[in-house]
């Protein structure tokens, strides 16, 4: 946490391909220089890595990531890292696939949703007691963040949906219960957001892929977290930075007000 202006900036990029046709590697070195010139406190990378989870991809993405001047970087695996029984590689090189991680003000518990060789995934009803446990370790006002690859509800503008967790529904239980107040994820390309109870959903597009739907771009997201209000922005590298959420927190409790709630960029 930076002491100056008690903020906690995150980085969340997802969906970067290493090893597809379509993997732009001026994209990501780009992000990684803008992550770099911004010093967050923490990057978040939820999933897809790798194009078919082979070693020398995951070899490649880990040379392109390493020069990220981050302490705190929780990475997660996607769908298209469990191909091949990438999961193996994925924890030679990464390590864990499930993992919590806290500091004052912030709890983040991350967890595996893919399966392997298969695009949909799930939590498992075997974890759910864990997600229970390392969120019950929060502080009152602490903020709490669930990050996963698969999303848990449908995202517009991406077709037929057959990718969510299977177990979607217990796990949104689980999570609403467990008073989190924001989910990352990726999967689709593309980004959205949602809100079920007093939960925010957010779905990050791809950083680095040209695998895209209609106008939408490469893109990453930013958040501010501070004592009373939390702002999300969309970054794209190269280019431009929108603001696409901002938040009210309210005291005493783990919750978020909608008052300075902005509408999510719709796509052109």
């Amino acid at each position: 946490m930076k002491e100056k202006n008690n903020e906690i900036v995150i980085v969340q990029i997802s969906d970067i391909h290493v090893g597809e046709s379509e993997f732009i590697p001026s994209l990501l070195t780009r992000c990684v220089d803008e992550i770099n010139e911004l010093k967050p406190d923490i990057v978040m990378i939820t999933g897809d890595l790798t194009g078919m989870g082979y070693r020398r991809e995951y070899e490649t993405v880990k040379n392109y990531l390493s020069p990220i001047k981050c302490k705190n970087i929780i990475i997660q695996p996607g769908n298209h890292d469990s191909r091949n029984v990438g999961y193996m590689h994925f924890e030679d090189i990464f390590g864990q696939r499930y993992a919590s991680f806290q500091i004052p003000g912030l709890v983040i518990v991350a967890a595996d949703s893919s399966e392997p060789d298969l695009d949909n995934g799930q939590i498992g009803r075997e974890y759910y007691k864990w997600i229970n446990s390392e969120f019950s370790k929060a502080n009152e006002n602490d903020l709490k963040i669930f990050a996963m690859h698969h999303h848990l509800i449908p995202v517009p503008g991406t077709g037929r949906e057959r990718n969510i967790v299977h177990d979607a529904g217990d796990v949104l239980e689980v999570l609403v219960d467990c008073k989190v107040d924001l989910v990352l994820c990726g999967h689709k390309h593309v980004p959205y957001i949602w809100r079920v109870e007093d939960m925010y959903i957010i779905t990050a597009g791809t950083v680095s892929s040209l695998r895209l739907r209609g106008k939408i771009e490469p893109n990453y997201n930013i958040i501010y977290v501070r004592e009373n209000e939390i702002d999300i922005y969309r970054r794209f590298p190269f280019d431009r930075i929108e603001k696409i959420l901002g938040l009210e927190r309210k005291t005493n409790k783990s919750k978020l007000n909608d008052k300075f709630i902005k509408e999510p960029t719709k796509q052109k």
